[in-house]
């Protein structure tokens, strides 16, 4: 069973996730973001994704913090493209004795996702405020902005834009554009509006393209994705 609730650190979100059954598989979707994760008593690192991963359910519960995106990489301390479509223990990033002492703490919290999130707000306080002009990529992104007018509003030109995506969130403006799209529609067609109209309020040309998309990114169809019949 999957729950989640905001964070005190801005933006973020801890969630818990405890599989149904034993190889029970999971789908987890690119949103343009990271996790810091907890797992049997270790700690890993989900990078970006530009398509879906899919778990094997392994047994036992999982604990993240999932941050909001391009934070993750200056709390880490690694560019989110080195960590695209990849998980990987912190020990990878971090040294082996900083990994041991921040283990020890979440593993003494009262249960993982709160150490977790703890965690998190200890290194945010420790490296600062975020890049208020990465949240304003987003925010333009989001709204269905074309690259190279948010690139123009932005004042840093599209190379410029393009670079400081790849190491903020991972991947180029225009591959951060459409995961963002695909959960603008998701959250729609999950509220139960309808394919066709959910695929014109998104920014997609229509109902095929939506389902294109899905597909590619999702790697299932929109009504599998949804679990529709018909």
């Amino acid at each position: 069973m999957y729950a989640e609730r905001a964070s005190r650190l801005t933006g973020a979100v801890v969630w818990t996730n405890t599989p149904t059954a034993p190889g029970d598989p999971g789908r987890v979707l690119p949103d343009g973001c990271m996790d810091l994760l907890w797992y049997d008593g270790r700690l890993l690192v989900a990078g970006p994704d530009t398509r879906a991963h899919v778990t094997e359910g392994a047994p036992g519960p999982w604990a993240g913090v999932r941050f909001y995106p391009g934070t993750a990489p200056a709390l880490l301390g690694i560019p989110a493209h080195e960590l695209r479509d990849r998980r990987v223990a912190l020990a990878d990033l971090w040294s082996a004795a900083r990994v041991r002492r921040l283990t020890a703490r979440v593993n003494a919290a009262p249960d993982p996702a709160s150490g977790l999130e703890e965690a998190a707000l200890s290194r945010a306080a420790d490296t600062g405020p975020a890049d208020p002009v990465l949240r304003r990529i987003v925010t333009a992104l989001d709204a269905g902005r074309p690259v190279a007018d948010t690139a123009d509003e932005l004042g840093i030109g599209a190379r410029r834009l393009h670079r400081r995506s790849l190491a903020a969130f991972g991947y180029g403006p225009k591959t951060l554009a459409r995961v963002l799209r695909l959960q603008r529609a998701l959250a729609l067609a999950r509220a139960g509006t309808p394919l066709a109209e959910t695929a014109v309020r998104s920014g997609y040309a229509d109902q095929a393209h939506l389902t294109r998309d899905v597909r590619q990114l999702a790697g299932v169809s929109p009504g599998e994705l949804l679990g529709r019949r018909g």
